[in-house]
Parts: structure tokens; C-alpha cells; sequence
């Protein structure tokens, strides 16, 4: 069974890692149910690529994730499926 996963403000300043654990951003927003990430500069176009992200929030500046793309959401992180 797929999980649902829902963003809360709890959420945001959560590390965002890939499945090696290596950072790739922090949820800095969460707005309706979506986190919105700030990527590290240095893996932003791979995550462009590999996550379809096509323009950033005009409010933030950040990217929106989807839930699909997420692995898990512990207390400290946001483990992304795939990267």
C-alpha cells in the first residue's frame, strides 16, 4: 500500500537528503499539504533533472515536492525515493 505523506509546518528546516544521505536542500515552506525546498546549490541541477522542477515559487524562490518523491519524513530529515 502507498503511503500518503502531508506537509506540515512541523516540516519546515527539515534537512532534505537523497537516498545516500547527502543533503540536498531544506524545506523552507509548506503550504497546502506541499513542502517547499531550497536546494543546495551544488546538486540543483541534478535535482532539477531528476525531480521536473521547471520554475521556483515566485513568493519563496523555492521548489515545490511532491509527495511521490519522498521516501520517508523522520523528526530531523526529509529522505527523498530516488536522486
Amino acid at each position: 500500500m502507498e503511503q500518503t505523506i502531508t506537509f506540515t509546518e512541523r516540516d519546515e528546516g527539515k534537512r532534505v537528503v537523497d537516498a545516500t544521505g547527502t543533503e540536498a536542500g531544506r524545506v523552507v515552506d509548506v503550504r497546502h499539504g506541499t513542502a517547499y525546498v531550497d536546494p543546495d546549490p551544488s546538486v540543483f541541477e541534478t535535482l532539477k533533472a531528476k525531480l521536473g522542477w521547471e520554475t521556483a515559487d515566485e513568493a519563496s524562490g523555492a521548489y515545490p515536492l511532491q509527495a511521490a518523491e519522498v521516501q520517508e519524513v523522520t523528526d530531523d530529515e526529509v529522505r527523498l525515493t530516488r536522486l
